[in-house]
């Protein structure tokens, strides 16, 4: 019993017993504070951590407003030009779109006429008249096209019926045929059998993917052009986000269903960076899977662990933020943090899930990318070879392919549709 109160009342050897003993009683106060010291430093880090992880987590999941990236540095209205401040976006070549505020809130841009280390001159593609005014920070886009009018292609709304409530669509029927007597033939979307059904990524809208309308057009296939839930332009869940492609696939199930009751009987998913991801779940949850025939990727998330590690590491966030932030965007217990039902991720890394596809697969992506790292990308058309075809760009970035080399973006689409005996005028 005594030995037992001994070893419980000072397990210290004697050797230590004596340096302890010989500390003096202001030393080992200080050490105590020290201690003390030490140990709340070290929780309210960890408390600042675990605060950042969730706002970390409830930003990925939360629609909003665009952010402004680059900053108008210069305007010359009688030459028409523009110049921005230079980013590996805005000294791009090619034909884009810039979001600002002011007299304009959209105006076009074109070509490349001058740059130096800090700014980018481009001819102006939107006549900016005397008395514009334009706020100095703006968004550097790929759209182009903002409004489905600027195409001048026959368009309807419509309607399309999903389990959360109308969802809007835009429908451009196939392209008239000319017969050998002059007289045009097939303007009915119901006359093409191979639908496409395109799918804008996350932060976007719809008009993100009119710059593909053409080319499917042009191959003689009717195009929607949907939303879908929490976008800002479809129907709103009660929390409000997004589901990374868990959820918005539903809404995509139901766009084919709109499809095969107006007359088609396949259908091609394009998907856009995010839309990438939704048109995956879509192809391999869908319950008209059958009828999809095949998929068109621009800049896709193919697993959302190593977007969301590459976005981290650019912030330079410290990696325990990171893993904590991953793991509670899949948690039910970080629901009420990050204002979202949990997410699994497992479900969304189609690298993991290779072998479940079952559908031809066109991929085009960027090597610099500089949003979603195109690694993905690369590892699923190894694992997938007889499925999956990638076109790597080098020099384009995130979702700016078209812009970057038009030719080649359609050339690469209209080869992949007539190889697999899709397009109309295959």
């Amino acid at each position: 019993m005594n030995h037992s109160r001994r070893a419980a009342s000072g397990g210290a050897s004697p050797a230590a017993r004596d340096v302890i003993g010989s500390t003096s009683r202001p030393a080992r106060a200080g050490l105590l504070a020290a201690v003390t010291v030490l140990g709340a430093a070290l929780v309210a880090v960890t408390g600042v951590w675990a605060a950042v992880s969730m706002r970390v987590a409830r930003k990925v999941v939360t629609p909003a407003a665009r952010e402004m990236d680059t900053k108008i540095v210069g305007l010359d209205l009688a030459a028409q030009t523009i110049t921005l401040a230079r980013t590996p976006d805005t000294e791009l070549p090619g034909r884009y779109g810039l979001f600002t505020s002011g007299s304009a809130s959209y105006v076009k841009l074109g070509t490349v006429l001058g740059a130096d280390a800090t700014g980018v001159k481009r001819k102006l593609l939107t006549e900016i008249g005397p008395d514009a005014r334009l706020s100095a920070q703006a968004a550097f886009s790929g759209w182009y096209y903002d409004a489905p009018e600027q195409l001048h292609l026959p368009f309807t709304d419509e309607l399309i019926g999903t389990s959360l409530g109308p969802s809007p669509a835009w429908l451009f029927p196939a392209e008239r045929r000319v017969a050998g007597d002059g007289a045009t033939e097939g303007t009915a979307p119901e006359d093409a059998a191979t639908w496409v059904i395109q799918i804008h990524g996350r932060g976007a809208k719809r008009a993100e993917c009119l710059r593909a309308v053409p080319v499917f057009h042009a191959a003689g296939m009717p195009v929607l052009v949907t939303a879908y839930r929490n976008d800002a332009e479809g129907p709103r869940t009660k929390d409000g986000s997004y589901g990374l492609g868990s959820t918005e696939w539903r809404d995509i199930d139901a766009a084919i269903g709109f499809a095969l009751r107006r007359g088609a009987r396949r259908v091609v998913l394009m998907g856009w960076s995010m839309g990438g991801a939704i048109a995956l779940q879509a192809s391999l949850n869908s319950a008209h899977r059958e009828a999809i025939a095949g998929l068109v990727l621009d800049s896709p998330v193919i697993d959302w662990r190593s977007v969301l590690d590459f976005q981290a590491r650019q912030l330079k966030l410290p990696e325990p933020v990171t893993d904590l932030a991953m793991n509670a965007l899949q948690a039910d217990w970080a629901a009420p943090l990050t204002r979202s039902r949990a997410i699994p991720l497992d479900r969304l890394d189609m690298v993991a899930r290779a072998a479940e596809l079952r559908h031809p697969i066109l991929i085009l992506h960027s090597d610099d990318d500089g949003f979603v790292p195109s690694d993905a990308s690369h590892r699923l058309a190894e694992a997938r070879p007889d499925l999956v075809q990638l076109e790597a760009f080098r020099v384009a970035r995130h979702t700016k392919l078209w812009n970057y080399d038009q030719e080649r973006w359609t050339r690469t689409i209209t080869d992949w549709l007539a190889a697999h005996a899709l397009s109309a005028r295959a």
